[in-house]
């Protein structure tokens, strides 16, 4: 690949590629010490479902989540087309990074990965250019390369962070994660803001097929407490996407455990990212949130 791409930060990027209205209508926010007016943008969240996203046991519906990754990224632009808003996210001249989550339990379905990896190249990204990975993405020469990112992780509560989130995705990037995890996980925003990563992260799903809504203890994972959601979050904001996810999760505690028990540890790190960090919107006031489908027991 010949030429230099420039690395736009989110709110260039937002402006370049949906024009300036869409750059409010997205939710961009400053770091701390922005004006008060930047930091009252909303942020535009969509939430799909369908209730055959997944079969009885679990196992996904591949055709379904495609169309429904489609869907999303359509509504998120306000376009007919999701070829469209592919298009505007990436282009011939990106080298693209698909930041994944193999933890067995509960990974990314390979279904998405493939239904993104799909979309790129029809978006005209070179095929050699694009490479999916998790654990070894300091380590991959695309990932190395990479001008642009999709984040894509199922949603799970977590020992160390409350819940395994969007924003804890990246920690992969880092050569020492557990230097991160002090304080339940509060400066994983941070990690967002390293040279070789700011502003690459263009597109951001938040799986929420089968979620972990209870865990007991690092590494924990029971049937007992994963239900058949059958949906995705989707949004340029990790924070917001995350903040949209938690409310989710939360609600769902409630309605299994029969009072408002909160998660433990506190997920606060969602809340920095947006304070400290300047990352993205949590407060659900300045949420656009946007439903697609299936509406039984959505608990938002």
């Amino acid at each position: 690949m010949s030429g230099t791409k420039k690395t736009f930060n989110r709110r260039e990027f937002v402006t370049a590629t949906t024009g300036a209205a869409a750059a409010g209508a997205l939710g961009l926010r400053g770091r701390d010490g922005e004006s008060g007016e930047d930091r009252h943008h909303t942020s535009r969240v969509v939430l799909i479902r369908r209730d055959d996203a997944v079969d009885g046991d679990g196992s996904p519906n591949g055709v379904a989540l495609h169309q429904m990754l489609n869907q999303a990224v359509a509504a998120l632009f306000e376009v007919d087309d999701a070829g469209v808003a592919w298009r505007r996210l990436f282009g011939a001249a990106d080298v693209v990074g698909v930041k994944s989550n193999e933890w067995d339990r509960l990974p990314t379905p390979a279904a998405l990965e493939q239904a993104i990896v799909t979309e790129l190249v029809g978006a005209g990204v070179d095929p050699s250019m694009v490479a999916v990975g998790d654990r070894g993405v300091r380590r991959n020469e695309v990932f190395r390369r990479a001008t642009a990112l999709v984040n894509i992780r199922p949603m799970r509560t977590h020992a160390w962070s409350g819940l395994g989130t969007l924003l804890k995705n990246l920690i992969m990037f880092v050569p020492r994660p557990a230097e991160y995890h002090g304080d339940s996980c509060a400066p994983l925003g941070s990690i967002w803001l390293l040279p070789e990563l700011e502003g690459k992260v263009r597109l951001n799903i938040l799986v929420m097929l089968t979620p972990q809504f209870h865990s007991l203890g690092p590494h924990s994972f029971s049937r007992q407490f994963v239900w058949p959601y059958g949906g995705l979050i989707v949004s340029t904001d990790p924070v917001a996407a995350d903040a949209t996810g938690a409310r989710i999760i939360q609600a769902k505690r409630r309605q299994h455990f029969g009072d408002d028990r909160p998660i433990s540890p506190p997920p606060h790190h969602i809340e920095i990212a947006d304070t400290r960090y300047g990352l993205g919107v949590s407060d659900p006031e300045h949420i656009d949130l946007i439903r697609l489908g299936w509406t039984k027991d959505a608990l938002i």
